[in-house]
């Protein structure tokens, strides 16, 4: 080789850096030594978390008493997806409701979400102005934590519990079965009467199901079935999937949440697994750095975490230290991830709670991420 070819091939390389594959020999760590630090940073994220629940009396001051419970977020208090995310981290932390440090926190989260429901079973969420705001998202994300946290309960939340969840389910089980064009069915979308569907909603939808499914609820396999059929609807030629079927070239948040998907509902063995694995190895989600603003970074690397941990250690071996370096160079002095504004609609209590589920990915605390070996 030419000195100017090496020249060359060198510039090349160097320029290819923030956007290459997880080599081996860079990412052959074992992702066991981040555990001291991550635990640390996630301890720290807890207690932004809890810091940013809204007392009673701070409710009172902002004339809405209804947000007791709910969790600050810069631009949504109120928002029930993002109580019920931050409720997901402290559980996923193996904190208890009721017990020790954070249970009352849990506690006041879990009332906050059950006290959301509408007539029709929809989970709503509020806005700063107290008024009601219904969306699929919250409704979906809200129905797994209430899954997740059902049999953890003392007896009076848990007989609310048993009476908001069912009808909570059956609106995910009557939303997905609103007629659609072959290419949407099966799947869900921002509104309980969506004609159209995408993955992103669909995923968090699936979890709700398989949760309560796993927790004993009749829901009928037709739904999982159908739900699985859309997924594959999303995938592409190079492995990947996209947000909607013949949306766009696939990304590595959508391919992680579908891997995910697949895994939780027992397609361990499908011929998209794998070559959806590799382009995750290959495909990463990239940053340009933490103050890009980039709304998609947290949950793209809390997708991803989750999938190469269902894949398995040749998978979660090579993602993981990527996952922790990232993070852990990230986290803000006060304990939050994500800058006030990132987001967009949403600010860094979101962030902060996605991610501190990703930090406890391996931890297995949470039932409906368990990994069969």
């Amino acid at each position: 080789m030419t000195l100017h070819l090496q020249f060359i091939c060198l510039i090349l390389s160097q320029l290819c850096v923030p956007f290459h594959c997880l080599q081996a020999d860079e990412r052959d760590a074992d992702p066991r030594q981040y555990q001291d630090e991550a635990d640390l940073a996630v301890d720290r994220g807890l207690k932004l978390l809890q810091q940013r629940q809204i007392s009673v009396a701070e409710a009172a001051a902002m004339r809405s008493p209804e947000l007791a419970g709910s969790f600050e977020d810069q631009f949504v208090p109120g928002n029930t997806g993002i109580a019920s995310l931050s409720v997901l981290a402290f559980l996923a932390r193996g904190h208890l409701p009721g017990q020790g440090p954070f249970g009352e926190t849990i506690n006041r989260g879990v009332d906050y979400v059950l006290s959301q429901q509408l007539d029709n079973g929809l989970l709503v969420s509020r806005n700063p102005e107290g008024r009601r705001v219904e969306m699929m998202y919250s409704h979906s994300i809200a129905t797994l934590l209430l899954c997740e946290v059902s049999g953890m309960l003392d007896k009076e939340r848990q007989k609310k519990l048993d009476n908001v969840l069912p009808k909570a389910l059956l609106v995910l089980l009557q939303a997905q079965r609103v007629p659609k064009g072959p290419m949407h069915s099966g799947g869900w979308r921002y509104a309980p009467g969506a004609i159209d569907s995408d993955l992103s909603l669909t995923g968090w939808s699936i979890m709700a199901l398989r949760a309560a499914k796993l927790n004993g609820a009749a829901i009928p396999d037709e739904h999982i079935t159908d739900a699985v059929e859309y997924i594959l609807k999303c995938r592409q030629p190079n492995g990947s999937f996209s947000y909607m079927p013949g949306h766009g070239q696939g990304t590595s948040s959508m391919t992680g949440l579908a891997v995910l998907c697949l895994e939780l509902c027992g397609e361990h063995g499908h011929e998209s697994i794998e070559p959806a694995g590799e382009y995750l190895l290959l495909n990463p989600p990239r940053f340009a750095n933490a103050e890009d603003g980039n709304r998609f970074r947290h949950y793209a690397l809390y997708y991803c975490a989750q999938a190469t941990f269902q894949l398995g250690d040749r998978y979660w071996k090579k993602f993981a230290p990527f996952m922790y370096e990232t993070l852990l160079s990230e986290q803000r002095e006060d304990g939050s991830w994500g800058v006030p504004s990132e987001g967009g609609a949403f600010g860094n209590t979101y962030t902060t709670a996605l991610a501190v589920l990703t930090l406890t990915v391996s931890a297995r605390q949470l039932p409906i991420y368990q990994r069969e070996e």
